[in-house]
């Protein structure tokens, strides 16, 4: 297997952005995937000499930014309340990164339904269009966040609205730890055979890898119990060498980001993660 385009999710690490960016660059990782909603780093926050600045000082300690990271569970498209707002909003976040030179936005939009009856669709097929729209201006592609739909509702969803500046952030672990809470949720015992073959935290990837143009590298599992984890890299229940292989065989060329958000030791863990990703 091809050697994998590695980042790291600079907010997991824990510690100051730019101390941060050190840390990555010494591990010999290319890439960094960047929250543009963190203070001292949001669209408000830069302006034009400030975002060259720091544009220049990545590529200084041989970086790039694989993509921008916002709206992580703060916006839903499908709700009337702020929707212009959020729409507003997003195209100041496709204009930030076109400043830094990357040009993918991935972020959370909201849970789709799976009836495109319910009016809530509706809502994301305009906002997703007037989004579009920006990124053909701007030249940047929104990679929706998966999770909370299976992949036949993204697919739908792209299909419908039809540009290329509206694509997919494939995050495996989340299609494990969605359908858990879903379960949760209902009342019900999980069924792993069940939430397994509707979200297919593998095989989905395979049915979308051409419109995914970032993913996360993160991992979970259920316990008996129902309970959902995020679990180190490797030790969860996606099938790393045949996830990869999907992608890479349909021609993927974008970065595995590696995403760890809890757990006592973030840098340790994110190391061993960039050993595991080189091991493939």
């Amino acid at each position: 297997m091809a050697n994998l385009k590695i980042a790291v999710m600079l907010s997991n690490l824990r510690m100051d952005y730019y101390e941060g960016m050190k840390v990555v660059a010494d591990m010999g990782v290319p890439g960094i995937h960047l929250s543009v909603t963190a203070e001292g780093f949001r669209p408000e926050d830069l302006d034009g000499p400030a975002r060259k600045h720091l544009a220049d000082h990545i590529a200084s300690l041989g970086l790039e930014i694989s993509a921008v990271s916002a709206w992580g569970g703060g916006v839903d498209l499908g709700e009337e309340e702020d929707w212009e707002e959020n729409i507003a909003w997003g195209g100041r976040i496709m204009e930030l990164s076109a400043d830094l030179g990357t040009d993918i936005w991935q972020g959370h939009c909201g849970i789709m339904p799976e009836d495109p009856k319910q009016p809530e669709w509706q809502r994301f097929l305009d906002g997703m269009g007037m989004l579009a729209e920006h990124g053909e201006r701007t030249g940047v592609r929104l990679a929706i966040e998966t999770g909370p739909e299976p992949a036949y509702v993204l697919r739908r969803l792209i299909d419908t609205v039809g540009s290329d500046y509206i694509r997919i952030n494939w995050d495996p672990a989340n299609m494990i730890l969605w359908p858990a809470h879903y379960a949760q949720d209902l009342g019900e015992p999980y069924d792993k055979l069940k939430w397994i073959e509707k979200y297919q935290p593998n095989e989905g990837a395979l049915a979308m890898a051409d419109v995914i143009v970032h993913t996360h590298a993160k991992d979970a599992l259920v316990h008996d119990d129902g309970t959902r984890e995020e679990v180190p890299l490797g030790t969860g229940w996606v099938d790393w060498p045949r996830y990869t292989g999907y992608l890479l065989d349909n021609g993927y060329d974008g970065y595995f980001a590696i995403e760890r958000e809890t757990g006592g030791d973030p840098v340790g863990d994110i190391k061993r993660a960039v050993d595991f990703l080189r091991s493939l």
